[in-house]
């Protein structure tokens, strides 16, 4: 049985668009353009000066109510191990789990295999179960 998240409110995203970071298209050996925010005192993204782009404000954040929610209204929880699991037992409805990218092949195979035992989604277990079905 396929586990569904309680009910929650529509989720609205302000902004889809990613910030990007000044000049960032100038120099792309040099600076990422992960938003950083300027600080220089001359900076016209700074300033907010016309025809320049545009820096994040409080008011692009999303309801709080469904800030953190996935796609299929669940909030993320990394797991590591088998305790991490044990402790989505009680919030199955509003948290999924994430199996950390560290883990090795047997270990998350253990663990996607515990997570169907005690009725836990988890976003990324698909692939390596069924591999190993298919060798039984």
């Amino acid at each position: 049985m396929v586990v569904k998240a309680l009910a929650h409110k529509r989720i609205v995203h302000k902004r889809t668009k990613r910030f990007v970071r000044f000049e960032s298209e100038d120099y792309p050996h040099k600076l990422r353009p992960s938003w950083r925010r300027p600080r220089g005192i001359d900076n016209r993204v700074r300033r907010r000066f016309r025809g320049n782009r545009p820096m994040p404000k409080a008011g692009h954040r999303g309801d709080k109510k469904t800030r953190y929610l996935d796609q299929s209204g669940f909030r993320k929880l990394l797991i590591t191990n088998e305790k991490d699991l044990e402790l989505l037992l009680t919030n199955n409805r509003t948290f999924a789990g994430e199996l950390a990218h560290n883990l090795s092949a047997r270990k998350r195979a253990t663990l996607v295999r515990r997570a169907a035992e005690l009725n836990v989604r988890l976003t990324n277990g698909k692939g390596k179960v069924r591999a190993e079905e298919k060798k039984e």
